[in-house]
């Protein structure tokens, strides 16, 4: 048996051809964990193609089974080889966030569809497949069985164009609600996994640097705090992801810090109160956001600020004043989206029933394209606005000004801008026009 899966980018994130600079792109472990739960009694050949990092092949590939899993924003490429190697005779298995949010459409363009967290039917599928009874939809389990999990196959990435191949997840799901996020509906629950499997995993590790993909992982505090101070002794260095409620637990902040931390993606989103509100994120109070910013930046750790613009309380200041509060507390690298309403989530059904979906083509669902009618701006408005706060946040000035008043994690951080300076520059290159042939291979 050989098994073949792909993961599928948009056209703005491709190697090649996209905008965002390839070396600070860390190895996300959708790939490697599906290759790790191959049950070995099949003794299948296995390949991974990531395009954000590599060109895939797709001409010379024979395979007995192409796995295909993706995002919104990349669906259609994703349903583009998926009808490529079905019509060569592979059997086609699609899985991932946009086949678990819209899996009827997802069924046009394969033999079986994997909806939600894999862990357990990915490999039920892999033995019924090789019985001769494969299913055409399989539904995830309820609760991931942490005894039976499996350490990403990482060296299946070990050649491949990425910062680090050390990703590793602790915390599944998320407690919160957001209106606007897929979490909640692609994987219910919250569930983590116990504190010695994820030590043994980040122990195994080659090298000094990790990062960790939890979307959610500090809302069991007690749970966080002490899987952090049982990674103290391993004196890694890692990046992560963490709410801003993260202000309110100074040792938890500590607990980051000493084991290792270096740098937190945390979700500012809006500031403005409240539009946090509206949105179900009560628990981002905007005037915690400073202090947040001045802890970790006193702990030693950068900060990734992401903000969200076209939310309904922003109008055409809201990009002025995201600037200021980037500029004035030293945000090492912010990152801004377009609000994006992807499809199965309660912000596209609100905003499908009052008419503001402007296009269903999932290419522009990336969140960095306007796809629906703001409440308060045009949608060129918005567009416009989203272009320029990239390029002055970007700008020259704007990086040293930045980096000289953090001075956390330089070596990462200056890295990291250049990165993103590039994309900055790029991002007005990815037009409707040029994203509506993002399906072709």
């Amino acid at each position: 048996m050989k098994i073949v899966l792909i993961l599928p980018r948009a056209g703005i994130y491709r190697y090649g051809t996209g905008a965002f600079s390839r070396f600070i792109r860390y190895s996300p472990m959708t790939l490697t964990t599906l290759a790790s739960l191959v049950p070995q009694e099949l003794g299948a050949e296995i390949e991974l193609y990531d395009e954000g990092v590599e060109k895939v092949p797709f001409q010379r590939i024979t395979a007995d089974i192409v796995g295909v899993t993706g995002i919104t924003g990349a669906s259609r490429r994703s349903y583009a080889y998926a009808d490529y190697f079905r019509a060569r005779g592979s059997y086609v298995v699609i899985g991932g966030v946009h086949a678990t949010l819209v899996p009827e459409e997802a069924q046009l363009h394969a033999d079986t569809v994997i909806r939600g967290q894999a862990f357990e039917s990915w490999p039920r599928f892999l033995r019924d497949w090789a019985a001769g009874v494969p299913r055409r939809r399989y539904e995830p389990a309820p609760n991931i069985d942490f005894s039976a999990f499996r350490v990403p196959s990482r060296a299946f990435m070990r050649h491949k164009r990425f910062i680090t191949i050390n990703s590793t997840q602790a915390v599944f799901g998320c407690p919160n609600s957001c209106e606007f996020c897929v979490t909640p509906v692609v994987c219910s629950g919250y569930q983590a996994r116990p504190v010695e499997q994820v030590y043994r995993d980040v122990a195994s590790m080659e090298g000094s640097y990790f990062t960790f993909v939890d979307p959610s992982p500090i809302e069991n505090v007690r749970y966080a705090t002490e899987l952090y101070r049982a990674l103290i002794p391993l004196r890694k260095t890692w990046t992560g992801l963490a709410t801003t409620r993260l202000v309110r637990h100074p040792q938890l902040m500590d607990a980051m810090a000493d084991s290792g931390c270096r740098g937190l993606l945390i979700g500012f989103e809006s500031l403005s109160q409240s539009t946090n509100d509206t949105m179900s994120k009560p628990f981002n109070h905007v005037s915690e956001y400073r202090a947040l910013v001045r802890e970790l930046h006193q702990r030693g750790i950068a900060i990734m600020g992401c903000f969200v613009h076209g939310l309904d309380g922003d109008d055409t200041s809201c990009f002025e004043r995201t600037l200021d509060f980037v500029m004035e507390t030293h945000i090492d690298l912010p990152r801004f989206t377009v609000c994006t309403p992807f499809p199965g989530t309660p912000f596209f059904a609100r905003l499908k029933a009052a008419g503001r979906i402007l296009t269903e083509n999932w290419a522009l669902y990336d969140a960095q394209h306007v796809v629906f009618r703001p409440a308060r701006m045009s949608p060129e408005e918005l567009e416009q606005g989203h272009h320029r706060l990239w390029a002055r946040a970007y700008m020259f000035s704007s990086m040293v000004s930045r980096l000289a008043g953090s001075r956390t994690f330089l070596e990462y951080s200056i890295l990291a801008n250049l990165g993103y300076s590039l994309y900055a520059r790029n991002l007005p290159r990815y037009s409707e026009s040029r994203m509506e042939a993002d399906h072709e291979l």
